[in-house]
């Protein structure tokens, strides 16, 4: 992961959809030993999702659809302020964005330059139950992201969980470096905030995209 000051995105996207607010009963942030950071969002449910429409979205990430009237990376809709771009860094060994891939992602926390992120990592997970990215350096896990969902009636239970550096005592130099020059004091703020934010507008577009890749296809549980 990577965090330094870059303008904003240029052509940044209308906002067609009211953003969810951050619930501080649902977020917990826990400082771990050896200078570690664990985040935590148990998301609102998201109605009208079901796993398969998830799983379909990471795999699909990278397409294109309809927006404010023009065509725009899916990427972009997903946090239109936010969200600056993404990229397949390296497919999937069977090919596309699946377990293996690595993901190239920019973005701006709270659309803030001075949050900036432009990370490269690696999909060790992505099934039916959730998504996990990981970034690695010599071997040692140092960022990891997680999201697990599963089906409810009419909708999913979503969880995102975020842990940044090492386990080891060793790492602790390397996880405080982490800390004051990656991801600096005020991102877990604003990475839970725009976590919140991009997690809830999923149910605004991604049942109608999914339908529109899944002609006749059951879009949730009743």
């Amino acid at each position: 992961m990577r965090s330094t000051a870059t303008p904003a995105a240029a052509g940044r996207l209308p906002l067609l959809y009211p953003l969810r607010t951050l619930d501080e009963s649902r977020v917990a942030v826990h400082e771990l030993p050896h200078h570690r950071l664990r985040l935590t969002i148990d998301h609102e449910p998201l109605t009208g999702l079901t796993p398969d429409m998830l799983l379909w979205w990471f795999r699909n990430i990278g397409g294109t659809m309809p927006y404010a009237g023009r065509d725009v990376p899916r990427y972009r809709v997903w946090h239109p302020r936010d969200h600056i771009a993404w990229a397949l860094a390296r497919p999937a060994p069977g090919g596309g964005a699946g377990e293996g891939a690595r993901f190239h992602i920019v973005e701006n926390f709270g659309g803030d330059p001075a949050m900036h992120v432009d990370t490269v990592d690696r999909v060790e997970k992505l099934d039916r139950t959730g998504i996990r990215l990981v970034l690695r350096i010599a071997g040692v896990p140092l960022f990891q992201l997680e999201h697990t969902w599963s089906a409810g009636r009419g909708r999913v239970h979503y969880v995102s969980v975020l842990d940044l550096g090492g386990r080891s005592a060793l790492s602790a130099p390397v996880n405080r470096y982490l800390r004051a020059r990656v991801f600096t004091p005020g991102m877990e703020r604003a990475w839970l905030r725009h976590n919140v934010e991009e997690v809830g507008l999923l149910e605004h577009f991604l049942p109608d995209l999914y339908a529109a890749h899944h002609p006749g296809a059951v879009t949730a549980a009743p």
